[in-house]
């Protein structure tokens, strides 16, 4: 499948190269290119310059957001919260006109200082939004409760035996969502319904967020016994 990732931060080169492991075509979508591979220093990650990492991941394109989800069957976007509005409108409503949209942002507002609050929360979510900005794409949230690590790959973690995730008003979009998460090795994904639920897995960040500082590493998850 010809996947279109946009975003070239952690989440985005993350999920970029898991999705190239299991066989899809990916290309990483960003405002300008040029740019990207011109920027020489780490990001807050400590991650590599990107064009260090795109020659170590060669198998992986780069294009702009327009140019990537023009050419995509599916599209991820793996871009700051934040960021969601600016980014879908450089990559173009008509672009992602009738394509699944995999949300896996998170609405984390900074201004106040760590740990964030979120920006929409209670009676709306970031994936609502999503999905008013750009009405005749079909919207899935999922991913968004667990690191980028864990994200692509799930098994490195009992084996993958824990929870993902999954709402959308539009079945056949969560079907086609789910099968991508089996493939990166996701074992339990917990359809919660439309797209309205995700107001409850964007909420769990403030928890996740507590976990991480007693935990003190992000490669962890929780599991739905039932």
């Amino acid at each position: 499948m010809r996947i279109a990732v946009l975003g070239t931060g952690v989440v985005g080169r993350t999920l970029a190269r898991g999705l190239a492991r299991v066989g899809h075509h990916v290309v990483i979508g960003t405002r300008d290119p040029e740019s990207t591979l011109a920027a020489a220093e780490t990001d807050q990650h400590g991650s590599v310059a990107f064009a260090a990492w795109l020659r170590e991941n060669s198998g992986i394109g780069l294009a702009t957001f327009a140019d990537a989800a023009e050419a995509a069957e599916l599209v991820v976007f793996a871009s700051a919260g934040a960021r969601a509005m600016d980014v879908l409108r450089a990559a173009g409503a008509r672009n992602l006109e009738g394509k699944v949209l995999l949300d896996v942002s998170n609405p984390l507002d900074f201004t106040t200082g760590y740990p964030p609050t979120l920006f929409v929360k209670d009676t709306d979510s970031l994936a609502e939004q999503i999905q008013r900005a750009v009405p005749r794409a079909r919207v899935v949230k999922a991913l968004n409760t667990v690191s980028s690590y864990v994200m692509a790959d799930p098994t490195a973690i009992d084996g993958g035996d824990h929870t993902v995730f999954v709402s959308s008003d539009d079945g056949d979009a969560a079907e086609a969502v789910t099968s991508l998460l089996h493939e990166l090795g996701w074992k339990d994904v917990l359809t919660l319904g439309g797209l309205s639920t995700a107001r409850g897995p964007e909420m769990y960040v403030g928890l996740w967020l507590r976990m991480l500082a007693a935990i003190g590493k992000p490669e962890f998850n929780v599991r739905v016994v039932r």
